[in-house]
């Protein structure tokens, strides 16, 4: 891998983590495109530590509202109150938004990997995508804020997580098209989506980089690897604070487009190398 690929692919996980178009499946998609001979083991170690990049991102943008939602809930819990502000009740609901997405990724993990060295199944479930967001504008109303937020809420939007271990259903897409199910804001349901990414991100972040240890001359791809985790993150925070103002007066009907027109152009190209 070069420097400058290094540079693509941290612009394209930046963006595609946090935009609803599915990060995973552009990280698959594009040396699939332009036809770059990645090693695999550097592959994994760059897609690993790329991620942390967007996952730093998300700390920092959201570093108030986590830090107020965790100490609001453990001393709420202290106080034999767990649910005695809208804090601390937030806290419990990212939590149970969590659950599925670690219960179903721990009982496909083999089948995910699988699916993640296929770019036409990738392609296939980025259309997936495309459908979860026309779906979700034509059927949300749009009219609740996080305030009222409740248990139904996160555990659907946190269901709608599990779908998105799959490469191509995007984790962003999937979880507001589930907020927005739930008749949540545009706005409301990106917050949110981006406040449960936390704990996701987290333990699949620690699980991978258990795997580390097990790549050889590891760190021999230090420099490419550095320039992959900078770019994502910053373009990952860029990104974040683009999308929310974003929702605030556009639909996710641009987005869609973006997805079937990427899942067909890579169908067509998968069609004509056969």
């Amino acid at each position: 891998m070069t420097i400058f690929q290094a540079v693509i692919l941290g612009i394209i996980q930046g963006l595609t983590e946090f935009l609803p178009i599915s990060s995973s499946a552009h990280l698959v998609i594009t040396p699939y495109l332009l036809e770059w001979h990645i090693a695999p083991d550097i592959g994994f170690v760059f897609d690993v530590l790329v991620q942390m990049g967007t996952l730093l991102a998300v700390i920092v943008y959201f570093w108030a509202d986590f830090w107020a939602i965790g100490r609001e809930t453990v001393v709420n819990l202290v106080k034999g109150r767990p649910f005695a502000s809208t804090q601390s009740r937030l806290g419990w609901l990212i939590i149970l938004a969590t659950l599925p997405a670690g219960v179903i990724g721990l009982a496909i993990k083999d089948l995910v990997e699988a699916a993640f060295a296929n770019p036409i199944a990738t392609a296939c479930f980025l259309l997936i995508t495309a459908v979860f967001l026309v779906v979700a504008e034509r059927v949300g109303k749009r009219n609740r804020s996080l305030e009222h937020l409740n248990w139904k809420d996160a555990l659907t939007v946190g269901f709608f997580q599990a779908i998105s271990i799959f490469p191509g259903v995007s984790r962003s897409g999937s979880t507001i098209t589930g907020g927005m199910l739930r008749d949540l804001e545009r706005p409301t349901a990106a917050r949110f989506s981006f406040l449960i990414s936390l704990p996701i991100m987290l333990a699949a972040g620690g699980l991978a980089l258990l795997d580390l240890g097990q790549v050889a001359n590891l760190s021999s791809y230090a420099p490419v690897i550095l320039v992959g985790f900078i770019t994502s993150a910053v373009i990952g925070y860029l990104s974040i604070r683009w999308l929310l103002a974003y929702l605030n007066r556009h639909t996710l009907y641009g987005f869609a487009v973006y997805c079937a027109v990427l899942s067909l152009l890579v169908l067509a190209v998968a069609a004509l190398r056969a």
